[in-house]
């Protein structure tokens, strides 16, 4: 092996271990505003990316300064169009007590290098800080953000989508399903007369329903406890919270296009979450599509299969590039990066 592909292994390994302790967080002892630091950007990846992509980081989407309510914006220096260019929001997991607006930096500058897309990295307040509905509301602030800066940035206000995993794809999916629910919307920022709606949304692994348990087997307590913190106390005490924090209760036909990837051998969250949420969003009449990748635990498969079907999704409905997406079954080999 070359150093060049030696490299590259270490980082495509890095990122699903990465990813994997990210989604199996415990709740986080309390931070105070003074302990609160902003993410560093990983040096490896923007090293790589000098020549192709300009990042612009720490960007407040409200009037404060904490740091959970920035964004990153990923530009690409060398456009392949004039014209306003889409974007995707990238919102990271962890159980919403973990993880930062950094985990998809390298998702993030491939896409803004292609010339092709901007990517923006969207934080959100964790458990730790606050319980819900602050999540859903940094996250509707960061799209209207996104809007507000539209003509600043060069991109279309009308072609933003939304990529998650795990917490990140319950907190996409919800922009996608809640895209006319004003309760949701909070009052964070500049831009609350603007729409936080998003065209069409990459859902990783994300549960869709916050009233049922999202696993079983050993990892059961430990995933209890982070739907606890997050709604603030337990789920027969909360469950009225569960049911507004859950996708699968504003699902409409007019709920956007939205591409669900999951491992079907998911140990954190069960893939009957997302069987239940295709079967619901298909009934509405809405646009859905169901990838299971075969022997497959919680993570984001880096492999390409499944980044090939999540960029013809964004091409279609971003772009208007016609494509046809396969809802076939992935196995292993192809739906990880390789070893």
């Amino acid at each position: 092996m070359n150093t060049r592909s030696s490299h590259r292994t270490c980082r495509q390994i890095l990122f699903l271990a990465g990813l994997i302790v990210l989604t199996t967080i415990v709740p986080a002892p309390a931070e105070t505003p003074e302990k609160r630091k902003r993410p560093e950007m990983p040096a490896e990846i923007a090293a790589r990316y000098t020549d192709t992509v300009e990042i612009r980081r720490d960007l407040p989407v409200g009037n404060g300064n904490n740091p959970r309510q920035m964004v990153d914006v990923y530009l690409p220096k060398k456009r392949a169009t004039d014209k306003p260019l889409p974007v995707v929001a990238f919102v990271h997991g962890g159980g919403w007590g973990g993880g930062n607006r950094q985990f998809f930096t390298e998702r993030a500058c491939d896409l803004a290098a292609s010339g092709e897309y901007v990517a923006v990295g969207v934080g959100y307040r964790l458990t730790n800080e606050a319980h819900w509905p602050a999540q859903i509301h940094d996250c509707k602030a960061a799209i209207r953000w996104i809007r507000g800066h539209a003509q600043e940035l060069n991109i279309d206000p009308n072609r933003i989508g939304a990529f998650g995993g795990s917490a990140g794809g319950m907190l996409v999916s919800l922009l996608g399903t809640s895209g006319n629910v004003t309760t949701l919307d909070g009052n964070l920022g500049p831009f609350t007369n603007l729409s936080s709606r998003v065209a069409c949304v990459v859902n990783i692994c994300g549960p869709c329903d916050l009233t049922v348990p999202l696993c079983s087997g050993r990892m059961a307590v430990s995933i209890s406890s982070n739907v606890t913190s997050l709604l603030g106390g337990p789920l027969p005490d909360k469950l009225d919270v569960a049911r507004e924090a859950s996708p699968l209760t504003y699902i409409t036909k007019d709920t956007p296009p939205i591409l669900t990837i999951h491992g079907k051998h998911d140990s954190l969250v069960d893939f009957q979450h997302s069987v239940r949420f295709d079967a619901a969003l298909k009934q509405a009449g809405a646009s859905s599509l169901l990838v299971p990748l075969e022997g497959v635990d919680h993570n984001f498969a880096a492999g390409p299969e499944p980044l090939r079907r999540i960029r013809q999704f964004l091409d279609l409905h971003l772009r208007g590039i016609p494509a046809e997406i396969s809802t076939a079954i992935i196995p292993r080999a192809e739906a990880v990066a390789s070893q």
